[in-house]
């Protein structure tokens, strides 16, 4: 298969029971098992045409594996994000050091949070969740970076998750997955947004990656839904992930290879 994206990856820590939580109650994580199932997250993006490439394992910082959150990458250009988390900011270096190889970067600056898992890309249009890891500071840093570049940034509310690709995600060209109770379909005029299953209410984070989606296994409902209007679901284990806030759009960077 071509390799047609790079997908950054960070190995799972084994301090990530002292991972940050906001919205769920604090379990016990197998540290085995979460590292099994996060080789087997990297064999799916290989599947897609993904590159894996790992970024240096940081034993001390509990979510690092959810590289997501350090930077956002653009055709153009990488925007190195101000994590909302102070705890979160020592995994920027290593994230730059990556970066720079393939992009020009630019960053968000104090007073400004962002947190790259708040930030929806379609098309030319980045839709960043005002959330309590990302602040209106940082949203208009982002828009001031990206304008010379012909991208808008359009801020949206959302209610009772951590990030914006908490409640939405895309799963094909002009199609959203979405918790209607979290964010509101208004937002993406335009957009097909399909609905989770209502028992599932943690179930709108997919990751598109070419024509395939990787998607929890923990959501049957929910991938119903998606497979009954056609979307390739590429399924994966990641119950322990799920227990420090994560998600499958979080645990990568995926971006063009621009050499290639």
């Amino acid at each position: 298969m071509t390799v047609q994206w790079i997908a950054l990856t960070r190995p799972v820590s084994p301090s990530i029971a002292r991972c940050e939580l906001t919205y769920l109650e604090r379990q016990p994580i197998d540290y085995d098992l979460a590292q099994r199932q996060h080789h087997s997250y990297q064999a799916c993006l290989e599947s897609l045409g993904c590159r894996v490439e790992p970024l240096p394992s940081e034993p001390e910082l509990p979510d690092a594996v959810f590289v997501e959150d350090i930077a956002i990458v653009l055709d153009e250009v990488a925007v190195i994000t101000r994590p909302g988390a102070e705890s979160r900011r020592p995994e920027i270096p290593s994230v730059v050091s990556a970066l720079q190889v393939y992009r020009p970067l630019v960053s968000i600056v104090t007073p400004g949070t962002l947190d790259g898992g708040d930030v929806l890309l379609l098309d030319k249009t980045l839709y960043v969740g005002i959330s309590s890891r990302s602040n209106l500071a940082g949203i208009e840093q982002l828009r001031a970076l990206l304008e010379s570049y012909g991208y808008d940034v359009l801020a949206v509310p959302l209610t009772g998750c951590l990030h914006l690709k908490s409640a939405v995600t895309q799963i094909g060209k002009g199609h959203l997955l979405l918790n209607p109770h979290w964010i509101s379909p208004a937002d993406f005029p335009g957009y097909r947004c399909l609905e989770i299953d209502p028992g599932e209410p943690h179930a709108a984070n997919a990751l598109l990656v070419g024509d395939g989606v990787i998607y929890p296994t923990a959501y049957p409902q929910t991938r119903m839904r998606m497979e009954s209007v056609g979307v390739q679901v590429i399924s994966v284990e990641v119950s322990e992930l799920i227990k420090a806030e994560g998600a499958v759009t979080c645990c990568s960077l995926i971006f063009k290879d621009n050499s290639s």
